[in-house]
């Protein structure tokens, strides 16, 4: 059995997700059964924060659902994830957030340099808090790629630039880090930037739990630089739904595995499996197997279980990547998703893939999909291979449009896209 002090894995409710207390219970209750003792709820702006009611939307977290769920599940502690610098998009494209960017118009990232934002961060904190109970608060600090950018926060002439950005990273998360000590609770960051920005460790109490994400490579190489100054770590892989139609299944597989096994030999303190972006199409319950699997590799210190691989995951999560082009491995987020749905233009899969798409690689995928629409379980598994085959017939009723309308059949062409 496994040594690790934390198993958690982490629900992104942050890409839009609306919850009810009955889908967090089925998820409080899949933790406990695939032996998880924590569950990580990523929330962005999509907690009912006291203190932003200008940015919750419809169906966010609120504070009476986490009470509910902590009062029912005692053996799991719950964890919130909330964010502070970097992806605070969700705050920023609002009319009251818009005064706490770095780069107006562009980007994901507040202003470190900002006396307003700063504030906002310690009452998030404080909300935060007063919420949820978990000896553990991750207040994010990942992919704070604008780091320097605006008027404020550019370095003074004659100064390194990337010794700047440490100095502006460590000033921000050292306070906030050193707020959840004080109220008695343990800090999490996670740890890209510090690898980044090394020298901005110093500022960071070493009671903070660093938690190393690496998705694609074991922890080997990167963890031990946070052990090295006093750090424990927590291992993170991903199952990779971010960037496939539906999941890219041995690749996940192979670094829950490894991330495992790499956790086990440098004694870190604990492995957190992430899930991102299973909006855009995506249903967490087609991840349910793989969440389990995850579990119990992690659970076993790394052996492979093979146990998620249904007749349905095969072909959506193994023989549709090796249709290739679009659906290939990538370590980007899915241009099939982003094209079709997030850029609010479908005529931009066309653009950049009717040839794949009208060739070879979309009859194969076509053919995956109707195999796979026989093969599915339930409804959940039947909406993925939906959405990938209704996407490769959009692109081909879209290319066939153009034809018409290149030989002077307007009418013609119209009809195709009015399907």
């Amino acid at each position: 059995m496994s040594t690790f002090k934390l198993r958690m894995w982490t629900y992104d409710l942050a890409r839009e997700q609306c919850p009810t207390l009955d889908h967090l219970r089925r998820f409080a209750t899949l933790s406990l059964e695939s032996g998880y003792n924590a569950f990580g709820l990523y929330l962005e702006h999509r907690f009912a924060f006291p203190s932003t009611p200008w940015a919750h939307g419809k169906g966010t977290l609120t504070s009476d659902m986490v009470k509910a769920l902590g009062a029912e599940y005692h053996d799991l502690q719950i964890i919130p994830m909330i964010n502070l610098l970097g992806h605070f998009e969700g705050f920023l494209y609002t009319e009251e957030g818009r005064q706490y960017a770095e780069s107006r118009f562009e980007g994901m990232q507040a202003c470190p340099s900002n006396p307003d934002f700063v504030d906002l961060c310690h009452r998030l904190i404080d909300d935060t808090l007063a919420a949820f109970d978990s000896e553990i608060i991750h207040i994010g600090g990942d992919e704070t790629w604008q780091l320097g950018t605006c008027e404020k926060c550019s370095p003074p002439e004659g100064e390194d630039k990337e010794t700047h950005k440490a100095g502006l990273y460590g000033r921000h998360f050292g306070p906030l880090c050193q707020r959840v000590l004080d109220a008695g609770r343990r800090p999490a960051i996670w740890g890209d930037m510090l690898l980044t920005h090394p020298e901005a460790m110093e500022s960071i109490p070493r009671e903070t739990l660093i938690f190393d994400w690496q998705y694609f490579d074991g922890v080997r190489a990167s963890a031990p630089k946070f052990q090295a100054q006093g750090f424990e770590v927590i291992a993170c892989p991903t199952l990779q739904a971010y960037n496939a139609a539906w999941m890219h299944l041995a690749q996940s597989e192979k670094n829950v595995v490894q991330v495992a096994r790499d956790a086990i030999e440098l004694d870190l303190h604990g492995v957190c499996l992430t899930t991102w972006e299973c909006g855009l199409m995506g249903s967490y319950d087609t991840l349910f197997p793989a969440i389990r699997a995850s579990g119990e590799i992690i659970t076993k210190n790394g052996c492979p279980t093979g146990s998620a691989r249904t007749e349905w995951a095969q072909l959506m999560g193994i023989d549709l990547q090796a249709s290739g082009g679009i659906f290939a491995h990538s370590t980007r987020r899915s241009s099939l998703k982003t094209y079709f749905l997030l850029q609010a233009n479908p005529f931009l899969l066309w653009l950049h893939h009717a040839d794949e798409l009208c060739g070879d690689v979309g009859g194969r995928a076509l053919e995956i999909c109707d195999a796979a629409l026989r093969a599915a379980p339930g409804e959940a598994e039947k909406g993925i291979a939906i959405f990938v085959r209704s996407a490769v017939e959009f692109v081909r009723l879209a290319e066939e449009a153009r034809k018409l309308y290149a030989a002077n059949r307007p009418s013609e062409a119209i009809n195709k896209l009015a399907v």
